[in-house]
């Protein structure tokens, strides 16, 4: 019996920094849905981490788990 053998074409993704916006677009959210969820923790693809004696927050979303967690992203960054 020969075994079989099943290969997944995967996006080359290279650890850039995804935008907000760009992850909005590809969740068909708005932009402040994925901030404030972020901030919560309620979604599990990046960090908001809060500015010392500020109130902005700054965020950081790898391109490698935003793909893994919502699927239909775009790696490139390209629209």
């Amino acid at each position: 019996m020969v075994e079989r053998q099943t290969y997944t074409a995967m996006p080359a993704f290279t650890g850039r920094n995804v935008p907000v916006t760009e992850i909005a677009k590809a969740m068909h959210k708005d932009a402040q849905y994925v901030r404030v969820g972020l901030q919560h923790g309620a979604l599990k693809f990046g960090y908001a981490n809060k500015r010392d004696g500020s109130d902005e927050y700054n965020y950081y979303c790898r391109d490698g788990k935003v793909g893994e967690k919502i699927g239909n992203f775009n790696a490139e960054g390209k629209s």
